[in-house]
């Protein structure tokens, strides 16, 4: 086996011995790499095991019960919710867009932590992390694949000049609890080093003393 096979049959065993609620939450800039990783963490997992939660448009009701709407796609016991975006859309995309109120906003980062702790959840944060270059390579990219052309956005198009402001919201929503920056101008590394940081993680948080 390779090395990120290796690790991939670490997260496999974790997984079945799982007996915990762990949501593994994916975040970065668009083109990041969070659905592709995503793929590559649970490509060996029983679907009993896992589970993934994308990012719709969210309606009225959902703006306005931001963290309530977000409690229900928590995961289950024994369960692993993989978030392609989570609840942290509102301190990233709604913030530098201004789809949210400044007054949601604050409220947001003062209560995440606190309605993390309350969960009952293990929550294990990473941050994908990639340069302005490697965002305009892989925006570029998307545009011209027939393969991945219908996931470029008007969003998408924005993201570049909006790169500043998404570092700005970006560096004040990473002081919020534990999160794991991961280069990912180079997504085969980065997502070895995602999953190798992962498996550790939770082989600490699920089968203590075992090393």
């Amino acid at each position: 086996m390779n090395a990120l096979q290796i690790q991939q049959a670490r997260l496999n065993q974790l997984a079945q011995n799982n007996g915990k609620r762990i949501a593994v939450i994916l975040e970065g800039r668009d083109s990041a790499g969070k659905s592709g990783t995503i793929r590559e963490l649970t490509q060996y997992l029983s679907p009993n095991w896992y589970n993934v939660s994308t990012m719709a448009k969210p309606n009225k009701n959902t703006m306005k019960n931001w963290l309530r709407f977000w409690k229900k796609r928590l995961p289950k016991n024994g369960q692993i919710t993989f978030f392609d975006r989570s609840h942290y859309s509102r301190a990233l995309c709604q913030k530098v867009n201004g789809w949210c109120s400044a007054r949601q906003y604050g409220n947001f980062m003062r209560d995440v932590n606190a309605w993390e702790n309350s969960q009952d959840v293990i929550f294990v944060k990473f941050w994908l992390s990639i340069t302005e270059k490697t965002q305009i390579e892989n925006l570029t990219n998307r545009e011209l694949s027939p393969l991945q052309y219908w996931k470029l956005s008007p969003n998408d198009k924005l993201a570049v000049a909006q790169y500043n402001d998404y570092t700005i919201a970006k560096e004040a929503m990473l002081s919020q609890g534990e999160w794991h920056s991961i280069n990912y101008d180079n997504k085969a590394d980065g997502r070895l080093e995602l999953i190798t940081t992962l498996c550790d993680i939770l082989e600490a948080k699920i089968m203590p003393g075992s090393k």
